[in-house]
């Protein structure tokens, strides 16, 4: 697999390389310089392969020979031990539950894959892998897990302080070993701007054999095509050739992936991109001007980006051409007061129990039917486990959640955090004081 910089189209260089840079030295993104197109034959039998066959398929035609099919297939059934079930809702409506893994959120998709693949990849090299990631929420408690144990690294988080909720943190800061946890003073903005300028500091780079595990390392991004296609698989099965899938979006990550499964020959009508009020994306569909703002915190904390770091990925896609975005992508922002009008309406009429970043991408999905109506299924997104969010809820929806036995674990840990506030030089200081 060879791939370029957004920022230079004429570099190359091999997945293990883009894998543990993560970014480019002019600080693009990597990209893949073939964008295979998967075999007709394969898409039509979806049905046909388990989840971790069309996982195995789909990652042999991005990675290619860089890991061998036996290693990548051993990674792949290690990696995705969990289902990504499709539950209908109504007729047309379905949810894509993709909160089944061990932290309870999609992040596992690509934390547990990249750990993996991390893993093999630095064989026989005996220096200290350091894993930085930027969470808002999600990212980090599935990172922690991912790479808890695994021998030759470790892993920093860094987190906004009071911006992710009371399970999140627990999931962040109680495990020991090679994890360890920043609480950030500031947004998550703040947090990926000093995992970035980390990648682009001389002395760090010089001290430090550094890697990041959020979704602008494309090791990430490549595990989260898989679902997509699962997802395809089991609308065949019901009968349904024709999808659009709203997706809570903050970083654009999610939605991303889900653009690569189509340029690879996913037959989707339609991507949503889902956003709370830092609408930045649906601003520049709207304007066609990419105006950053500094996130705001609301309900939905994984998706607090006001500066989404992969809407550079979608528009590379596109070559850079709003009108094929355009045509490819519609979103839809949501307020705090909709987002618990939608967990309300949702469970009154599906007798479902959302948590925010659902129920945005359920309002997103009602707004494109209402929008264009036809006979299409529209599969949502569900992202993360209700039981993150309890004080979300009011108390006849709280009390049909079921806790999973590794929350209730995580309640009597003990937290380990250092507290830093939002300037580099600080956290410079901290890793060089901490190495």
């Amino acid at each position: 697999m060879q791939l370029y910089s957004t920022n230079n189209s004429d570099l190359r260089v091999s997945f293990k390389e883009a894998v543990f840079n993560s970014l480019p030295a002019d600080k693009g993104l990597y990209m893949p310089a073939l964008i295979p197109q998967l075999d007709s034959y394969f898409i039509r039998n979806l049905p046909q392969y388990s989840l971790h066959d069309i996982a195995f398929f789909v990652a042999t035609a991005l990675i290619g020979d860089d890991i061998p099919e036996a290693d990548l297939r051993r990674i792949v059934s290690d990696a995705i031990n969990f289902e990504a079930p499709i539950r209908p809702l109504d007729s047309g409506l379905a949810v894509l539950e993709l909160f089944h893994g061990p932290s309870l959120a999609f992040k596992d998709f690509g934390a547990r894959f990249m750990s993996r693949a991390m893993a093999f990849l630095s064989a026989g090299d005996d220096r200290v892998l350091d894993v930085l990631v930027a969470t808002s929420g999600d990212t980090g408690g599935a990172v922690a897990l991912g790479f808890l144990g695994v021998p030759g690294t470790r892993v920093t988080i860094l987190y906004p302080k009071g911006k992710v909720s009371p399970v999140q943190e627990l999931q962040l800061t109680t495990h020991g070993q090679n994890i360890r946890a920043i609480e950030i003073d500031g947004t998550f903005d703040d947090c990926q701007a000093l995992v970035k300028e980390a990648f682009n500091d001389q002395t760090l780079k010089s001290a430090f054999r550094l890697t990041s595990a959020n979704s602008i390392n494309i090791a990430r991004l490549i595990p989260q095509t898989f679902y997509y296609f699962y997802a395809y698989a089991q609308l065949l099965v019901q009968g349904m050739e024709e999808v659009v899938f709203s997706v809570p979006s903050g970083n654009f990550g999610n939605i991303g992936a889900g653009l690569l499964a189509h340029k690879m020959g996913l037959p989707v009508r339609r991507f949503i991109a889902a956003t709370n009020v830092n609408d930045t994306v649906p601003r520049f569909l709207e304007t066609g001007r990419f105006e950053p703002r500094p996130s705001v915190q609301t309900l939905a904390n994984a998706m607090d980006v006001g500066n989404p770091s992969n809407w550079v990925r979608i528009m590379d896609l596109f070559g850079y051409d709003n009108a094929l975005v355009k045509q490819a992508v519609t979103a839809f922002t949501f307020t705090d007061a909709d987002t618990r009008r939608a967990i309300q309406t949702i469970f009154d009429r599906y007798h479902y129990v959302a948590c925010p970043h659902t129920a945005i991408a359920w309002l997103s999905a009602e707004a494109y039917r209402r929008q264009y109506p036809g006979s299409y299924a529209t599969v949502f997104l569900s992202t993360a486990h209700p039981c993150k969010f309890p004080d979300m809820f009011a108390p006849e929806i709280a009390a049909r959640i079921t806790i999973p036995d590794q929350v209730k674990l995580l309640a009597g840990r003990n937290k380990e955090i250092t507290a830093l506030g939002n300037d580099f030089s600080a956290f410079k200081s901290y890793l060089l004081a901490n190495s």
